[in-house]
């Protein structure tokens, strides 16, 4: 169930409209990312730390730490010496302190893979502030693959739309270009707001991403949500098996509370309605549905000791997901900024 579908539960009254085309004009940078635009983030995604809260599991050799124990740069402990235990890594001083042979044991650095799940479902194409759901996603999406590609890691993803996309994990710059051409097209409003909804579209992708993600890697889910269910509980839970998840919720202001008391005329392009939120009965109802949405998602993710991290449409992007993976420093609001180079006022 979409944003718009909530908020015309909340509405006086519908009926049917023609469906309206969005004119290729009323693209700019708060309604659609470019390539230039995406690419511009390699600087500022240098500030994010993906490493900070959790480990790697993968088996292939890189720059993480994994649960893994073996061979490695990073002495973890010593202990006594077992059979099959390689002689060359003997703690010679432990071992003459205590008088019983010890050996050394590292923590093995691996690579971790990192797989994105970026969804683009028509619900994804509102905003009242600032800037689109869809933007702000493709921006985080580029963000994180950016911090990837500076670790020189692989990056996958699956992206939902009205079709299925999937990018096998590709390392660094590489992986990075390979995602951004892929979010330029996808957050195309034009093209997204006249997709077909796919009512189960999350959790066929969560099912996929089962398969893709391969056991140690960072996981990033990036939706606004609306289709979570316990089909979805279940999906989580086998991925969080094997490796580290990260939900990232994108949300319009006025999915948190509802607007200033007035009449609205609301549309999804196909169907009308009257919003009156000058009345007490509706402004609750419409906040009651947003909060057991909220409320729904965040049980979901508790229940699979997934962290939630919720972005809006109106938050400093990059200092949220410094916050949250870096050290966070005061800087000029990042979407101000770009549309202040663009010429296009927030």
């Amino acid at each position: 169930m979409s944003f718009l579908t909530h908020l015309f539960q909340s509405a006086d009254k519908h009926h049917a409209m023609p469906e309206t085309n969005v004119p290729d004009k009323a693209l700019n940078s708060a309604t659609h990312v470019t390539a230039q635009e995406l690419i511009g983030l390699q600087q500022q995604a240098r500030k994010l730390d993906l490493n900070r809260h959790s480990y790697a599991s993968a088996s292939t050799t890189g720059s993480h730490r994994s649960r893994f124990r073996g061979r490695g740069m990073d002495y973890q402990e010593s202990r006594i010496y077992q059979a099959g235990d390689d002689i060359r890594n003997m703690d010679w001083r432990v071992t003459a302190r205590s008088g019983k042979p010890h050996t050394k044991l590292y923590q093995e650095e691996r690579e971790r893979p990192v797989v994105l799940l970026i969804d683009f479902n028509p619900g994804m194409f509102f905003g009242s502030k600032q800037s689109l759901k869809s933007v702000v996603a493709a921006r985080t999406a580029a963000l994180l693959a950016w911090s990837v590609a500076a670790r020189g890691d692989r990056i996958g993803a699956l992206l939902i739309n009205e079709a299925h996309h999937e990018l096998p994990p590709k390392m660094g710059k590489r992986g990075a270009l390979q995602l951004i051409r892929q979010l330029v097209l996808h957050s195309n409003p034009v093209k997204g707001l006249q997709a077909k909804h796919r009512p189960n579209a999350l959790n066929e992708e969560l099912k996929r991403l089962r398969h893709l993600a391969k056991p140690g890697s960072l996981v990033f889910i990036i939706s606004d949500f609306y289709e979570v269910n316990e089909e979805t509980s279940q999906h989580l839970r086998r991925i969080a098996q094997h490796n580290d998840i990260q939900a990232i919720q994108i949300v319009d202001p006025l999915e948190i509370a509802p607007p200033p008391p007035n009449l609205y005329n609301v549309t999804d392009g196909k169907r009308t309605g009257l919003l009156n939120t000058r009345s007490k009965k509706v402004r609750k109802q419409y906040a009651e549905t947003f909060q057991q949405h909220h409320q729904k998602l965040k049980d979901i993710m508790t229940r699979n000791s997934i962290p939630l991290l919720q972005l809006s449409t109106t938050d400093d992007l990059l200092l949220k997901l410094q916050q949250n993976f870096g050290s966070a420093k005061p800087r000029t609001n990042m979407a101000n900024t770009i549309n202040e180079k663009s010429g296009v006022p927030a």
